[in-house]
């Protein structure tokens, strides 16, 4: 069953932790067996390959061999103009591939962006006592202590709630705040649950007392996170026109 849906004692049951929080060795275990708490970052070349795979590609190629047919034309024959010509073709060619690259570059300053929701340190019970610790080591079933002006480190089920509003905007857009209680809920998926609060999100009011049952690349923040970093590997119906369009012109 989703866990927004079951009591607040019954989502404790369900991560094998309890309102004290986990032994420090059960949470030493869990953080080896789901990793850090972090955002996920995907496999990317160096920027220097992505620069280079944008003047490399068949188009490219092409205007390559015009830019050099123009310059090679003008040599042969002073004066016609091919010279202006190629010149063009490569301010094209500069353009385009630029252009291309800031495109794909951005990313990481998107993912960087994505980075700056997510707290740096984080309160938590561990067998019944407050610890401040970083936010990375924080893993499923961590009883987590929110008040106003905190932003939330990971998928939380809210266990206690006082007064509780939250700023959700970074992940659902919806502008105004929302109130969180502790209560069972009967919606369908975790965007719509009052008694969940989402990484990435910020209490604008009040305090809580949550326990955290998804963390790094397994939240709703964290899919955001990899879409954000792998939406250029979809190509758009312009781009697979212009690359049928590069073989044609190549064969012929």
């Amino acid at each position: 069953m989703k866990i927004h849906r079951l009591s607040a004692e019954d989502a404790l049951a369900s991560l094998r932790s309890r309102r004290e929080g986990l032994s420090r060795a059960e949470a030493a275990a869990r953080l080896r067996e789901y990793g850090e708490n972090r955002v996920e970052r995907l496999a990317r070349p160096p920027w220097y390959r992505l620069l280079a795979k944008e003047f490399s590609h068949l188009f490219a190629i092409i205007l390559w061999l015009a830019a050099g047919l123009a310059f090679f034309s003008e040599w042969r024959e002073p004066g016609q103009g091919m010279a202006a010509l190629g010149w063009a073709v490569l301010g094209v060619i500069a353009v385009n591939g630029l252009f291309s690259f800031w495109q794909e570059y951005r990313a990481e300053a998107v993912l960087a962006k994505l980075e700056a929701l997510l707290p740096k340190e984080v309160t938590v019970l561990r067998e019944g006592e407050r610890q401040r610790l970083p936010a990375s080591q924080l893993v499923p079933g961590d009883v987590v202590l929110l008040r106003e002006g905190d932003e939330v480190p990971a998928d939380c089920r809210v266990v206690e709630a006082f007064g509780v509003r939250a700023n959700m905007a970074a992940v659902t857009g919806e502008s105004l705040p929302k109130g969180r209680d502790a209560e069972p809920s009967t919606a369908d998926s975790l965007l719509d649950a009052k008694n969940v609060l989402l990484a990435g999100t910020s209490i604008l009011a009040g305090e809580a007392l949550a326990v955290a049952f998804a963390t790094g690349r397994h939240t709703e923040f964290g899919r955001i996170a990899r879409l954000s970093q792998s939406a250029d590997e979809r190509r758009s119906p312009l781009y697979l026109e212009i690359a049928r369009l590069s073989r044609w012109v190549g064969l012929l």
